[in-house]
C-alpha cells in the first residue's frame, strides 16, 4: 500500500473498487445513498470530503460493515455480500503491495481502446496508455492493489485539464507506430446475419438498473411510514398514545425530513439569516410589518339579494391540505438583499413594499385580501405574483383573450430579495403528500393526523418560534402562508370564470359557491381536489 495515501484516499479507492466489483456506476452509489451524482463525483475526486455519515450509507448500500469498507478494497470486496458482485467480474490474486498479503479483489477495468480523432486521449508516462483512474477518469500510469489511480489529487486534477484541452482540441497524436497514410477502401456492407441471436444473458448477471425517479422520494417515505411503525411499537399498538407521540415529535421530525430531503441539493439555503426590521415583531405576542393577504369576503350583492328575499343553496367547499400546497412557491434561498429598482425579478423572492391597485369586481374577492387601509404596505412574494398576475390578460391557444386584465399592476417602491427557487420544498412536499394519499386510501388516520400535523408545524415555526431552534426564516414562512392565500382567491376566481357565483371566501381552505361545482373542480381529497364542507340556504321568506 503506497504510503502516501491517507485514510479518505483510501475510501475513494474502496468506493471505486466496490463500484467496478459490483458493475455500479457513480449514478447508481448515488442513489443508493441519497445524493446527487455531483456530489458522489466531487467526494472521488477530493473537491468535497466524504463524511462519516456517507460512510455509513456507502457501507449499508453495498452491504457491509464500516470497519470492513475502512479496511482498504481488497478486504472491502472480498466482504461484499454473495450475489452483489456482477457477474461478468473476475478474482485474480492481488500482489501489488509487499505489505498486503496476497488474496483476492476484482480485476482492473480493461485498458480503454485507442480513442478515434475527436476524443480526449492523454497519453499515460511512459510511452504507454494507462488505464482509467478510478477517482478521476483519466488515464493514470500507477496502479494501487491492481487498480490504475492518480497518487495524488494533484494528478487528478492535472490529468483532468489535460483531459479536456486535448478534448477542445479535437485530437490528440498517438504515441505508437506510424501509422499508413493511404486510406483504407471503404468496406463493403455487410450482409445481415441470419443465425439466431445469442441467449441472452441471465438477468441476475445483468448490473444493477437504474431506476427512474418517481413522484416522491421512496427514502423519504419510507421514513416517514417506519417512524409510525417505530413509535406504535413503542407503544404497544395503542393508537391514541402512539398518535399523541407522534404529533408531540412532529416538529424535530419534519426539520429531519426536511433536512433528508436537501441531501443532493444544488445549493446550501440560509437557516438564520440576519432579520430585516420590517421581519420583526413589535412586541412579543405582535405581529410584524408583512401582510399575507389573508381572505374574509362576503359577496354583497348576494347577500342584499337574501335579505330581500331570494333564496340560494350555497355549497361550502373546502381545499385539502392547503398548506401542503402552498410548499410549492417561490422562496428566497439566502439573505435578503436591498432592490430599489421598482420591479419585479421572477427569479428572486422575498417581501416587498407597494402601493395596490384599485379593485373594482363586487363579485370577486380582492387579490389582496380584506386590506381596509390605504397606501403603502409590505406584501409577500406569493402575494405580489398574484396581483402582477390578475394585472395581466390571460391568452388562449389561438391568441383569443380568454380573461381581460382585472386590474393595474401594483406600484414597487422597494424590495428586499434574494436568488429564489420553487423547487426548496418540493421534495419534502412530495414526500407527505405520497404518504398522506397513501394514509387516506388506507383509512390509516394515525399517519394522516401526523403528516398534517408535521407541514402544518414546518409553516407555523420556521419564523420566530422556540418550538424550532433549526430554521428562522420569517420570510419563508409569511410567503408560504400566502401562498395558500392565494392558491384559494385563484379557486374563486376559476369558479367564476365558470359560471358559479362566489358567495363567500375566508381562512385558508373555504370557499362558499352557488351552483354546480361539481362541474368545475374535481370531488375527492388528493391536492388537486376539493371536498364538500356543507350546504345551506342563504335567504328565502321567513
Amino acid at each position: 500500500m503506497s504510503p502516501s495515501l491517507s485514510t479518505e484516499d483510501l475510501l475513494r479507492l474502496t468506493v471505486s473498487a466496490l463500484m467496478s466489483r459490483t458493475g455500479e456506476r457513480q449514478g447508481d452509489l448515488a442513489v443508493g445513498i441519497g445524493q446527487a451524482q455531483a456530489q458522489v463525483s466531487r467526494k472521488q475526486t477530493g473537491r468535497q470530503h466524504w463524511t462519516l455519515d456517507d460512510v455509513d450509507r456507502i457501507a449499508g448500500h453495498y452491504g457491509v460493515r464500516v470497519l470492513d469498507l475502512l479496511a482498504g478494497p481488497t478486504h472491502a470486496v472480498t466482504a461484499l455480500p454473495a450475489g452483489r458482485a456482477a457477474a461478468d467480474q473476475t478474482l485474480i490474486p492481488l500482489t501489488a503491495a509487499a505489505d498486503v498479503p496476497a488474496t483476492f479483489t476484482a480485476a482492473p477495468p480493461p485498458l480503454p481502446a485507442p480513442r478515434v480523432q475527436g476524443e480526449a486521449a492523454v497519453p499515460a508516462r511512459g510511452g504507454r496508455q494507462g488505464g482509467p483512474c478510478v477517482l478521476c477518469g483519466a488515464p493514470a500510469e500507477d496502479e494501487v492493489e491492481g487498480i490504475p489511480q492518480h497518487l495524488t489529487r494533484e494528478e487528478c486534477a492535472a490529468a483532468t485539464d489535460a483531459a479536456a484541452q486535448h478534448g477542445a482540441e479535437g485530437a490528440v497524436e498517438a504515441e505508437a507506430a506510424p501509422v499508413d497514410p493511404t486510406p483504407d477502401p471503404t468496406p463493403e456492407p455487410e450482409p445481415e446475419p441470419t443465425a439466431a441471436p445469442a441467449p441472452a444473458e441471465p438477468a441476475a448477471a445483468a448490473a444493477p438498473p437504474r431506476r427512474a425517479p418517481g413522484y416522491a422520494s421512496s427514502s423519504l417515505v419510507d421514513q416517514i411510514n417506519a417512524r409510525v411503525r417505530d413509535v406504535l411499537t413503542e407503544h404497544q399498538g395503542d393508537y391514541e398514545e402512539a398518535q399523541a407521540a407522534l404529533i408531540k415529535s412532529a416538529i424535530p421530525d419534519v426539520m429531519a425530513l426536511f433536512k433528508a430531503s436537501r441531501v443532493g441539493g444544488r445549493y446550501e439555503h440560509s437557516e438564520f439569516p440576519p432579520t430585516h426590521e420590517i421581519l420583526n415583531k413589535r412586541s412579543q405576542k405582535g405581529a410584524d410589518e408583512i401582510w399575507e393577504g389573508r381572505p374574509k369576503w362576503r359577496n354583497r350583492e348576494v347577500v342584499a339579494a337574501a335579505k330581500n328575499g331570494e333564496e340560494f343553496e350555497v355549497t361550502a367547499l373546502d381545499m385539502n391540505a392547503a398548506y401542503l400546497s402552498a410548499l410549492k412557491c417561490w422562496l428566497p434561498i439566502g439573505r435578503l438583499q436591498e432592490d430599489t429598482s421598482g420591479t419585479h425579478n421572477p427569479k428572486k423572492a422575498g417581501v416587498h413594499l407597494i402601493t395596490p391597485a384599485e379593485w373594482d369586481h363586487p363579485d370577486l374577492p380582492n387579490p389582496l385580501g380584506n386590506r381596509m387601509e390605504p397606501g403603502e404596505l409590505w406584501v409577500t412574494e406569493s402575494t405580489l405574483r398574484l396581483l402582477l398576475d390578475v394585472a395581466r390578460p390571460v391568452v388562449g391557444k389561438g391568441g383569443d383573450v380568454v380573461r381581460p386584465a382585472l386590474a393595474e399592476a401594483p406600484v414597487i417602491h422597494r424590495s428586499l430579495v434574494s436568488g429564489a427557487t420553487e423547487a426548496l420544498l418540493e421534495k419534502l412536499r412530495r414526500a407527505l403528500a405520497e404518504v398522506r394519499k397513501n394514509a387516506i386510501a388506507e383509512g390509516d388516520g394515525i399517519t394522516l393526523e401526523y403528516v398534517k400535523s408535521m407541514y402544518s408545524k414546518f409553516v407555523s415555526t420556521i419564523g420566530e418560534s422556540s418550538s424550532n431552534r433549526e430554521l428562522r426564516r420569517p420570510d419563508m414562512m409569511h410567503i408560504i402562508r400566502s401562498k395558500a392565500f392565494a392558491n384559494l382567491w385563484m379557486k374563486a376566481e376559476k369558479a367564476r370564470a365558470h359560471g358559479l357565483t362566489v358567495v363567500e371566501i375566508s381562512g385558508t381552505d373555504e370557499l362558499h359557491v352557488v351552483g354546480d361545482w361539481r362541474k368545475v373542480f374535481p370531488e375527492g381529497r388528493d391536492l388537486n381536489q376539493v371536498k364538500e364542507k356543507r350546504v345551506y340556504m342563504l335567504g328565502g321568506k321567513r
